[in-house]
């Protein structure tokens, strides 16, 4: 029986694939850097031995899976193709493993880790189902009829999958250090929409997405009228939203999620579509009331002075404003306050005016230094360059986070991509 050894095993993707591996049965292993990361807690519980980087976990009888983030000279990689092992890259391994099962790929430039979540929750209360979720979360299922799993746009990767299904929740332009334009974006979704076999769930209300032109039938969602699945009625209570669902014109259900926000009706619509494709009844798609959420977004915690600390993944404009929105919905009487840091370089430098919008739908702002990326370690502007842009803003560090305590009452939303989560940490030591 081979032996998996994964190279860089800590990486959201890698962690959840190396988790399904092993639920199914195979043989895990894997290497990364020493820095502990809220991903391998998961892969701690399954005793998964984790090693330090070395061209020593490499041997003769192991199958290597690659992480998108190493480059052909890494130097497990370079001792794999010495010894002439079987070798995938993370897409590439993940492209071929889910032709076993009724595939369902979530993509998009926003939304897909919720919705992959809520997708895997809700199909689980109807058929034994494997799942591949952004935020780490991984689960395999030797009896899986699905497979739902996140599928990233970034650099094309999405390209070498051959999903069933594809569920499509919008096309922005975002990774500008990949993409040159939004229309380099619909591009790969349009080719990816063409390797989709049986159908895809796409929003209607996103503008780029009405072009899409598959070989497969387009089933569109959203709150406008026109779309194939419509939310009517939207109605916000003291748990969450509650929702009337209409089948072309038709009422359908009523149904109900434990959130706030007009993208996580969406989300649960883009459920409620590829669940009705599938026959699947209405009182286990119910299970939307039950879900409770993925890592990294909206994770809320209370805190004294009557706060309330949110740990959210938000890191482009689009998602910001979502993240806001959910919070003034959810706590109408409190202040909101954001804490954000950048990632990437250009990513801050494309979307730096689109950034100091969004963020204005705060009551104040604290921005943190920019983290970058492996591909991207500096560039030619700083954090001040997008705080002059903000006029209630200041810059907090590490040494500062007392600053927090003095806005009572208030919801601190604490957003980014790289290692926003320090500064909360730091604040809660405090």
């Amino acid at each position: 029986m081979t032996m998996y050894h994964f190279i860089g095993i800590k990486g959201t993707g890698m962690s959840a694939l190396a988790q399904i591996l092993h639920d199914a049965g195979e043989k895990v292993q894997g290497s990364d850097v020493e820095k502990r990361f809220f991903t391998q807690e998961a892969l701690e519980k399954r005793s998964i031995n984790i090693m330090t980087f070395s061209e020593k976990n490499i041997h003769e009888g192991l199958t290597i899976i690659a992480g998108n983030a190493f480059s052909d000279d890494h130097e497990e990689i370079q001792k794999a193709k010495e010894l002439d092992l079987p070798f995938y890259r993370y897409h590439d391994f993940l492209g071929e493993w889910l032709k076993n099962y009724v595939s369902i790929a979530v993509t998009g430039s926003h939304g897909k880790t919720s919705t992959t979540g809520l997708l895997a929750h809700v199909l689980q209360h109807a058929e034994p189902t494997s799942y591949l979720i952004g935020d780490g979360s991984g689960l395999g299922h030797e009896d899986s009829k699905y497979f739902a799993f996140e599928a990233c746009e970034y650099r094309r990767h999405f390209l070498s999958y051959e999903p069933d299904y594809a569920i499509m929740t919008n096309i922005d332009f975002d990774h500008p250090d990949y993409f040159t334009s939004i229309d380099d974006v619909f591009d790969a979704f349009q080719e990816m929409a063409m390797k989709v076999k049986k159908g895809i769930i796409a929003c209607g209300d996103d503008e780029e997405l009405q072009h899409i032109q598959p070989k497969v039938p387009v089933v569109y969602y959203g709150l406008s009228d026109g779309n194939d699945f419509q939310a009517k009625s939207v109605e916000e209570t003291k748990n969450g939203t509650k929702f009337d669902v209409f089948v072309r014109n038709t009422f359908y259900d009523t149904f109900e999620i434990p959130s706030y926000g007009t993208h996580n009706v969406l989300n649960a619509l883009a459920v409620i579509a590829l669940c009705h494709y599938e026959d699947i009844p209405s009182e286990n798609i119910k299970a939307l009331k039950t879900f409770k959420g993925v890592k990294r977004r909206f994770t809320e915690k209370e805190w004294k002075k009557n706060q309330i600390l949110i740990d959210d993944y938000a890191h482009h404009p689009k998602e910001i404003e979502a993240t806001i929105d959910s919070a003034r919905k959810k706590y109408q009487d409190k202040q909101i306050i954001a804490i954000f840091q950048p990632h990437t370089f250009t990513r801050t430098k494309t979307f730096l005016q689109e950034f100091a919008n969004s963020l204005e739908l705060a009551d104040y702002v604290y921005l943190c230094d920019i983290f970058g990326s492996a591909r991207e370690k500096s560039g030619n502007l700083s954090i001040e360059d997008l705080q002059k842009k903000i006029e209630d803003s200041s810059i907090l560090n590490l040494e500062n986070t007392n600053v927090l305590a003095g806005h009572e009452n208030s919801v601190l939303i604490f957003m980014g991509a790289g290692d926003v989560q320090k500064y909360q940490k730091e604040y809660e030591k405090l």
